[in-house]
């Protein structure tokens, strides 16, 4: 008898597997920081460059990181960058950012790090 298709499995990927995955499925190879979708709308593998000094994240099409899911707010947070530094921002979005599991109102990110947005979860590499 196979896997049960109602029950959900967690996998766990590394940074270097996941920017090998990001490297795999995108024409475009991405330079510097980036995100890396790992579960959530399909959408697997799929990778943000983070190249602007504020990158938006939300259910807004005018968002640089568009996640089309109601569960994510029209402007949900925001990734500052400074050199090579970035933080997370929760933009009081109704269902909150998540970096590694905690609920978070600012954070800087490091490597590997973990966020969820609604029932996104995407993986921070610093490159």
């Amino acid at each position: 008898m196979g896997p049960d298709p109602l029950v959900e499995t967690t996998l766990t990927f590394s940074a270097e597997e996941l920017r090998d995955a990001a490297a795999a499925t995108s024409d475009d190879i991405v330079e510097g920081p980036a995100l890396v979708v790992r579960a959530g709308g399909g959408r697997t593998g799929e990778s943000f460059g983070l190249s602007r000094e504020r990158t938006r994240i939300g259910r807004s099409p005018d968002c640089e990181v568009f996640l089309d899911d109601v569960t994510v707010s029209r402007n949900h947070a925001v990734i500052v960058r400074q050199g090579d530094a970035c933080t997370v921002e929760d933009q009081s979005s109704l269902n909150g950012t998540f970096v590694n599991r905690r609920r978070i109102d600012a954070v800087p990110l490091a490597n590997g790090d973990e966020l969820q947005i609604g029932k996104y979860r995407l993986t921070f590499i610093a490159q």
